[in-house]
């Protein structure tokens, strides 16, 4: 009995479709690239519930006859191949025959479509791939594909989705990506009524930055670069467009977005010492290969190309980004006459210089012992605080208890108190960091700041659905730049930011604050922002985590910079800890506690 079966064809689609269609920013991508490759000048996007029940894409391209809007719907029906040789000169977005077929496997989809020089156009109706009506219809020219409930014959997929505010995100991601690839194109994109973008043919340097916002124009620098083996156009962002996430970096090759860790290296490696290692520049960058040295048939949503040269690419790119930074100054200037010049402060250059003094001690003899006229000077000199504290004058270098000496008796005394009464209770806290406690395995070590994290966390998730935070007003409201998914999450989750103590106004594209949480200090009060009006930071997570997501926020940004001020808070301190049902971590997964045993501590002797 034969054991290898054939697929009925519904079940191999929808498995085909998994690997293109893997939520409704999918489906967008390749409807606009559908409308790209069909010469449109003018295309709309609408949007209902984040994709989940309308995605509709509007052109007005060439359109298709009736056979052709049949065909466009069967797996591996394409109109960019004719035969082996044209998959090495690919000048199309689509062109595997897998988009339209995918889904409409795992959606509802209805296509109106007409060619400029017909009378009537045709309407189509699929479902599951199979055609359920198709006929004669009035529509404009071009065509307009209706997908709607995305994954309704797949549950266990249409259960992975994320929030609507989550998957409008990557939506707009891929919005973004075609409209940069094509700004001589009109985009128009809406989602439940609301009028998201709406980008009239321009420039490049335009299109970005209506895509980047307000005040971003003046910032980007442009790069051009031609030789054999590459052509390379785009805009690099000054130091100060810096995100502390990636979502504004765009590489195109031949108009087709890309992603690729080489080439974003040299990139990053031309901004070396002037962004920190937490910051990410901002750039689009477009590269003209030629399409025979690149394979870009080498994965499902054709993200990942391959390039026959790449390392004379690297360098090549590399050299033109430092070149354009360092053509508009972004980089700092030497001035290499008086780089190695010494230069004398004003008060003394009329003062004529004297040879340095030279005191031998003729007592000195380095064969007596350790108790020699140095070290006594040593122990004279050595501060009451350091004695106290255990330090001995032995082997000590003079920057080092010098710099204690500087301690006024006041303070002495009470670092001397501080650790006697830390000796007697076993406890130890190291540079205001770590507090270390001797038990009978060794020595417990706790991260003070991440500790407080989670006691913070704890108590603020027990008691801010109950009642607000404590909010403290702002003395000038403060404005924060919002992208288009973080904005949403503020619109949508309004009235868990104010249990959160947050009190705002949304105007455009910015955020007014009029009061925040009470526990942020001044110094902390940006960071957090920065991160919470982040579409990214948003990214991933399902709905119900985001007020998780928020607190966790909250409590690493109230409790930076934490001090034990008092020997006596310590033992309260530690009862609150591991008072916390996860102790051991932070909310975001890292080690609080480490327990140094004696066998380790014995190996590093």
């Amino acid at each position: 009995m034969s054991i290898i079966n054939l697929l009925p064809d519904h079940i191999a689609n929808q498995i085909a479709a998994g690997e293109v269609i893997q939520r409704p920013a999918s489906v967008v991508k390749e409807l606009l690239e559908n409308a790209v490759d069909a010469g449109a000048s003018q295309i709309h996007l609408i949007v209902k519930d984040a994709g989940k029940t309308l995605i509709q894409v509007h052109d007005n391209g060439q359109g298709m006859d009736a056979q052709d809007a049949t065909q466009c719907f069967l797996r591996h029906a394409t109109s960019k191949l004719k035969n082996a040789d044209d998959l090495f000169a690919i000048q199309t977005k689509g062109f595997r025959g897998e988009a339209l077929a995918s889904i409409a496997a795992i959606a509802q989809v209805r296509l109106k479509t007409k060619q400029i020089e017909a009378q009537t156009g045709i309407q189509i109706d699929v479902e599951g791939n199979q055609i359920k009506n198709k006929q004669e219809t009035i529509c404009a020219n071009g065509a307009s594909f209706e997908v709607k409930n995305l994954f309704y014959n797949v549950p266990a997929r249409r259960n992975f989705l994320k929030s609507d505010a989550i998957e409008l995100g990557h939506i707009q991601t891929e919005f973004e990506r075609v409209a940069l690839a094509h700004p001589e194109i009109h985009f128009h994109f809406q989602h439940n009524g609301q009028e998201i973008y709406n980008l009239s043919s321009a420039n490049l340097r335009m299109r970005l930055a209506s895509i980047l916002g307000k005040g971003s124009n003046d910032k980007l620098v442009p790069i051009e670069e031609q030789t054999d083996i590459v052509k390379i156009i785009g805009y690099v962002g000054k130091p100060e467009l810096a995100k502390k996430s990636r979502g504004e970096q765009y590489l195109f090759v031949n108009q087709r977005f890309f992603k690729d860790s080489y080439f974003n290296h040299a990139i990053t490696k031309a901004f070396d010492g002037m962004i920190s290692d937490k910051h990410f520049a901002s750039y689009c960058i477009f590269l003209e290969v030629a399409p025979q040295k690149i394979d870009i048939n080498i994965h499902p949503t054709k993200t990942e190309i391959k390039f026959e040269e790449d390392r004379f690419i690297y360098s090549i790119l590399l050299s033109s980004v430092r070149q354009a930074l360092g053509k508009y100054n972004i980089f700092p200037t030497l001035d290499f006459d008086t780089e190695n010049a010494f230069e004398v402060p004003a008060a003394l250059r009329k003062t004529e210089p004297t040879l340095p003094q030279v005191d031998v001690d003729p007592s000195y003899n380095p064969f007596q012992s350790t108790k020699s006229s140095s070290s006594t000077y040593a122990d004279q000199a050595f501060s009451p605080a350091m004695k106290s504290a255990g330090f001995s004058s032995t082997g000590v270098q003079p920057e080092d208890w010098q710099e204690f000496y500087q301690i006024t008796e006041q303070e002495a005394n009470h670092q001397s108190k501080l650790f006697e009464q830390n000796t007697s209770a076993q406890h130890c806290i190291i540079h205001d960091k770590y507090l270390v406690n001797a038990v009978k395995s060794g020595f417990l070590v706790i991260d003070i700041r991440r500790a407080k994290n989670r006691i913070l966390f704890d108590e603020m998730m027990q008691h801010f659905v109950a009642q607000p935070l404590l909010s403290q007003a702002l003395l000038f409201p403060l404005e924060k730049k919002l992208d288009k998914a973080s904005k949403l999450v503020w619109q949508d989750q309004q009235r868990l930011w104010n249990q959160l103590g947050f009190q705002f106004q949304i105007t455009d594209q910015l955020l007014v604050l009029e009061a925040v949480p009470s526990l942020l200090t001044d110094t902390h009060l940006d960071a957090c922002l920065d991160e919470l009006t982040t579409s990214s930071t948003f990214s991933d997570i399902t709905h119900d985590d985001i007020a998780h997501l928020l607190v966790s926020k909250l409590a690493f940004y109230g409790s930076k910079n934490y001090s034990i001020q008092h020997h006596n808070q310590i033992e309260g301190f530690i009862e609150a800890l591991f008072q916390c049902p996860q102790h051991s971590v932070t909310p975001n997964g890292k080690q609080i506690m480490y327990t140094l045993s004696f066998d380790e501590l014995a190996k590093k002797f």
